[in-house]
């Protein structure tokens, strides 16, 4: 293990070394923060939505994964290293694939930094798949070619496809589950199944609801952070709505399907988020405020009983999620695809104007010219009628699921290479192969076993 400790040491301080030297000579303050008669202060309403996307980044998701009754150290503490590594990496690699038609440097302003923490969340999302069955140098290799793949998606998706996506439903959360996944089927390993450590306690349930709490409060702002205007204002509204309902549908569902009507804290702190997640990639869009709540209802529905018969049907086939990645993130954001869709193929001039074209870029046409045409629903000479863009919003989670899951298996195999030293069998889903864990009734008698454990396989090596 110490060895294994000192090759992470080594990885990260090279990539620290090559980002300096990266930055230095790519990376610049935007026009607005530098001393010109253009300079402006950051809009308070920006701030704001960046530090409550920051928070659900680095307390929300490090908390939600505190369920592990002895992996919680690991849960924060790992999902800190990435989240601060991915903001580094993704803002070069997203700067590059942004403008790698006319490259010449990366300008860094609050759009970067909110742009770099949901690139963070697609990462933590994968991390939720793999929890307790990775090493923390496999983390840091499978973070820094997430990060690649999921630069090229994104860039792929705005850029090509022209998609709606203000929430990152189709780009964050979607690909964050679905290369996790793909990843955890390639790390499959029997002893992780069933494993009496991956449990909870009632300690480690209440530490992961406070990361529920948090996530469920701010989850508005991730889904508006980069819009603005009517259309923040609409995400804020949709996904506000959506999580009340999806709250109230995953109480109840939870209560149905369990024998004397109780309630399971899986539920309560995964499923009562999925409805921001499944009303994200049409948020910002039209969408009336019930239909908000009826999409946030069906994903409590579909969340819950995924818990209950999806995550043990997935394990039949080598795909283990420890944090059930896919009932959270992966299926709600399938509902989201769908419902932009049918957004957008209900989107017209005379129901948006010229807003339109900002939510749909793929749309515009060549000369806007007003005022609309007597008896038209759109204006001539749109570059994609709404047929059109609710087509390439399907292109958009096909292309996403595509390339997440391919890579997510290319990195499987990667990280899997006996350089990377996989997790040995009696250090599934606990902190003490990582971490010095502080004196306690509870960490002393799990030291105690780890340390007899180890003691045994050293005998059994000689």
């Amino acid at each position: 293990m110490r060895l294994l400790s000192r090759k992470l040491v080594i990885l990260m301080t090279l990539f620290e070394i090559v980002t300096l030297i990266s930055y230095g000579l790519f990376v610049q303050f935007d026009d607005s923060a530098l001393p010109t008669t253009h300079a402006t202060s950051i809009s308070g309403v920006t701030y704001a939505m960046f530090q409550d996307i920051h928070v659900m980044i680095f307390v929300g998701f490090g908390f939600l994964m505190t369920f592990l009754k002895k992996y919680s150290y690991s849960s924060v503490g790992f999902n800190l290293l990435l989240a601060a590594f991915v903001i580094q990496w993704s803002t070069v690699t997203l700067g590059f694939c942004h403008s790698w038609d006319h490259f010449t440097h990366i300008s860094v302003n609050t759009g970067t930094l909110i742009g770099a923490d949901i690139c963070a969340a697609a990462v933590l999302i994968s991390f939720g798949a793999v929890l307790g069955k990775t090493t923390p140098l496999q983390l840091f290799t499978m973070a820094f070619l997430e990060v690649i793949f999921y630069s090229i998606n994104e860039t792929l998706c705005f850029q090509y496809l022209k998609i709606s996506d203000m929430g990152g439903s189709i780009v964050v959360h979607a690909f964050g589950a679905y290369f996790g996944l793909a990843v955890a089927f390639i790390m499959y390993k029997e002893k992780a199944i069933d494993n009496s450590n991956e449990g909870s306690s009632y300690q480690s349930d209440i530490s992961a609801m406070i990361g529920t709490v948090f996530l469920w409060i701010f989850w508005p702002s991730f889904n508006a952070g980069l819009a603005s205007g009517d259309q923040q204002q609409r995400a804020v509204f949709n996904t506000y709505f959506a999580l009340a309902a999806c709250t109230c549908t995953s109480f109840v569902v939870s209560s149905l399907l369990d024998r004397d009507g109780r309630y399971r804290m899986v539920h309560i702190q995964n499923s009562t988020l999925a409805g921001g997640v499944a009303v994200g990639a049409a948020a910002n869009m039209l969408l009336p405020i019930w239909l908000s709540m009826l999409t946030g209802m069906i994903a409590g529905v579909i969340s819950v009983i995924g818990y209950d018969y999806v995550t043990p049907w997935l394990a039949k086939w080598r795909i283990h999620d420890t944090c059930g990645v896919n009932n959270l993130h992966g299926m709600p954001a399938l509902i989201a695809s769908v419902l932009s869709a049918i957004i957008a193929g209900s989107a017209h001039f005379n129901l948006y104007g010229e807003s339109l074209y900002s939510i749909f870029p793929g749309r515009a046409p060549t000369n806007l010219t007003l005022p609309l045409p007597t008896g038209a629903v759109d204006m001539p000479g749109e570059h994609l009628s709404a047929a059109g863009q609710s087509g390439m919003q399907a292109a958009g989670i096909a292309v996403t699921l595509g390339i997440s899951i391919v890579s997510g298996l290319i990195t499987g195999y990667i990280i899997k290479l006996p350089i990377f030293d996989e997790v040995k069998d009696q250090d599934y889903y606990l902190d003490q192969p990582h971490w010095e864990v502080a004196d306690s009734d509870d960490s002393d008698l799990t030291a105690h076993d780890y340390r007899m454990d180890t003691a045994k396989s050293v005998e059994v090596t000689v």
